[in-house]
C-alpha cells in the first residue's frame, strides 16, 4: 500500500526508542566460551568458578548489582551499613562477589548488570543471546555471542487467590522481605504472614526484628510432612538448625504458628484491615466453622515458588514435575539440559533454595569446562536437593484450596477474570487445560502472562500447572524485533529440530 506524506519512513522506529545500528545491536566481541544468564548465587557460583577455571565469562543480570532476589541489597541512597543483618549467609555471598570483581578487573568476565535476556537463539556452533539494557527511555537492545549458555533465571512467587487478595497492603511474602531488604520499609504494623513454605518463617522474623507486630503467622501445610523424609533431615543437621533459630524468633517476639490454617479472605475497604484465617483439611478444604478474624493492617502472604523457565522452554529444554507440584528442567549429573550447549543452576533445576543453587553453579561451569567435579560437591548436591525436596512435598499445595475461591474472586487480576467465569469455561464449555480456560476467558493474557494466575486457572479447569512456551521472556519493542537480521542462523550441531527432545515438557 502506497504511503502518504503523513506515514514515517519505513525503518523509522518509534521516538520513544532510541535508534539503533541497521540490522540490530553488534554482539559484544566473542564469542564468549560461556554466557550467564542471572547473577544469582547459582549464576554467580557459575561465572566466578568457570572464570577461574579458565573460560570467558559474560554474566549478564537484569538487577544493577549480583546476588539476585535472595541476596538483594539496600538502595545506595540509604547509608545502610550492615546489609548482612538482613541475609543469611552474607560471608558466602561476599566472598563470591569479591571474586566476580576481580575477574571483571582482570578481563575474565564481562560483567553486565541491567541487562535483561529476553531470547536465546541458536547461532551457528554456538548462540545469541538477545537483551534489552538498562531501563525506561534508556534502554537500548543488546547482544551476546557465546559458545555455551547457563541459565540461573532464578523463581517468583506462586500465588493462590482468595477473596480480597487484590486489596492495598496485601504482598507477597517474598515481596515483603524484598521491601524490607532493598528498601528497608515494612509493608506494615500489624503484618499476618501467611501460605506455605519455609520462607513464612524467615519473613516473619526478619518483619519482627525491623519492629513490625506479626500476629501469626499462618502455614497452610503441617510440618508433621516431615515426618516421613527423616533420613534427609538428619544428613542436613545445619537446616534443622537454622529452622530451631527460625522457631526460636518466633517464641521471642511472641509470634503464633497456625498450622493446617490458611488466610480464606482479606477485609477492607481502601486497605486489608482484617484477614479471616480457617482451619483446613488434608486437602486444604477449609472446615465450616472454624474461621476466626485477625485484625491488621498488612498481609504478607506466599505458596512457595516457582522456577522461572521462559527462557529455557523456550527452546525446547525438557522439564519434570517437582515434589513440590512445580515445573523444572530436567537435567542430568552435569547440569546439562535436553538441548546441547545449554545448561541450568539454581531454581531452575527446582525450588531448593540458596544451598544447591551454590553447589549447582560450580558443578555446572566444572562440566562446561570440561574438568572433574569433586565427589565431594557432588554428595553436597545430593544432599541439599534431598533436603529440597523432602521441603517440596510437605508445603505443596492441596488440591482443595480451591474451595475458598468465591464466584466473583477475581483470578486473573490483569484481565480482572473472577472464577466463576474460569469454572463456567470448564464446567460448561469443556475447558479440560489452562490454555482452552485462557481463550475463551482471556485469564492469562495480561501483563503478567500468566505467571501470577497461571496455578489457579490451571486448578480451575482440573490439570496441573504446564511449563510457559513463549518466544519472549519479556516485553520486547517492536523495534527491536524488526532489527533482527534474517534469516536466523542455523543451529548448532546436535541441536534438535523443533526444539527439544520429542514431547519435552509435556
Amino acid at each position: 500500500m502506497p504511503t502518504s506524506p503523513s506515514d514515517p519512513a519505513p525503518d523509522a522506529r518509534s521516538p520513544s526508542r532510541p535508534a539503533g545500528a541497521p540490522g540490530g545491536p553488534e554482539p559484544e566481541a566473542g564469542p564468549f566460551d560461556l554466557a550467564v544468564v542471572g547473577a544469582g548465587p547459582a549464576g554467580l557460583a557459575a561465572a566466578v568458578t568457570a572464570a577461574g577455571l579458565g573460560l570467558r565469562v559474560a554474566l549478564l543480570d537484569a538487577g544493577e548489582r549480583p546476588g539476585g532476589q535472595y541476596y538483594r541489597h539496600p538502595a545506595p541512597g540509604l547509608g545502610a551499613a550492615r546489609p548482612e543483618a538482613l541475609h543469611h549467609g552474607w560471608a558466602a555471598f561476599a566472598a563470591r562477589e569479591a571474586a566476580l570483581r576481580a575477574h571483571a578487573a582482570a578481563g575474565r568476565i564481562a560483567w553486565r548488570p541491567g541487562h535483561h535476556v529476553w531470547s536465546v537463539v541458536p547461532d551457528g556452533a554456538g548462540w545469541l543471546l538477545h537483551a534489552l539494557a538498562g531501563h525506561g527511555p534508556e534502554e537500548r537492545p543488546a547482544a551476546v555471542r557465546s559458545r555455551a549458555v547457563l541459565l540461573a533465571t532464578g523463581a517468583y512467587e506462586r500465588q493462590l487467590p482468595f477473596p480480597g487478595w487484590t486489596l492495598p497492603g496485601v504482598v507477597g511474602a517474598g515481596g515483603a522481605q524484598a521491601m524490607l531488604k532493598s528498601g528497608l520499609v515494612l509493608p506494615g504494623r500489624r503484618v499476618v504472614v501467611a501460605g506455605s513454605g519455609p520462607l513464612l518463617l524467615a519473613v516473619a522474623g526478619s518483619l519482627a526484628a525491623a519492629g513490625a507486630a506479626v500476629p501469626a503467622v499462618v502455614e497452610a501445610a503441617s510440618y508433621t510432612g516431615y515426618a516421613d523424609r527423616t533420613p534427609a533431615l538428619l544428613r542436613n543437621p545445619a537446616k534443622l538448625a537454622e529452622g530451631a533459630a527460625y522457631g526460636g524468633a518466633l517464641l521471642r517476639h511472641g509470634i503464633r504458628l497456625l498450622t493446617r490454617h490458611a488466610v480464606t479472605e482479606a477485609h477492607g475497604a481502601d486497605r486489608v484491615e482484617a484477614v479471616t484465617v480457617a482451619r483446613l483439611d488434608r486437602d486444604w478444604r477449609p472446615l465450616p466453622g472454624s474461621a476466626r478474624r485477625i485484625p491488621c493492617d498488612a498481609l504478607a502472604v506466599g505458596h512457595g515458588l516457582v522456577p522461572q523457565l521462559e527462557l529455557a522452554t523456550g527452546l525446547g529444554c525438557a522439564t519434570r514435575r517437582g515434589a513440590d507440584g512445580a515445573v523444572a528442567l530436567d537435567l542430568d549429573a552435569g547440569q546439562r539440559t535436553s538441548v546441547p550447549g545449554v545448561w541450568a543452576a539454581g531454581e531452575s533445576a527446582g525450588i531448593g533454595g540458596v544451598g544447591p543453587a551454590l553447589a549447582e553453579g560450580e558443578i555446572a561451569a566444572r562440566t562446561i569446562a570440561g574438568r572433574p567435579v569433586p565427589p565431594a560437591l557432588l554428595r553436597r548436591r545430593a544432599r541439599l536437593r534431598a533436603f529440597a525436596d523432602a521441603m517440596g512435598r510437605a508445603h505443596r499445595p492441596g488440591a482443595g484450596w480451591t474451595g475458598w475461591l468465591r464466584e466473583d474472586t477475581l483470578v486473573c487480576r490483569c484481565e480482572e477474570v473472577p472464577a466463576g467465569l474460569v469454572r463456567e469455561a470448564a464446567e460448561a464449555l469443556g475447558a479440560r487445560d489452562a490454555r482452552t480456560a485462557k481463550l475463551l476467558t482471556r485469564a492469562g493474557m495480561g501483563w503478567c502472562q500468566g505467571r501470577m494466575c497461571g496455578p489457579a486457572v490451571a486448578a480451575l479447569a482440573g490439570e496441573e500447572p504446564a511449563p510457559d512456551r513463549r518466544p519472549l521472556s519479556c516485553p520486547v519493542a517492536l523495534g527491536d524485533l524488526a532489527d533482527l537480521p534474517l534469516p536466523l542462523p542455523a543451529p548448532p550441531p546436535g541441536y534438535p529440530a523443533g526444539g527439544g527432545r520429542p514431547g519435552a515438557g509435556g
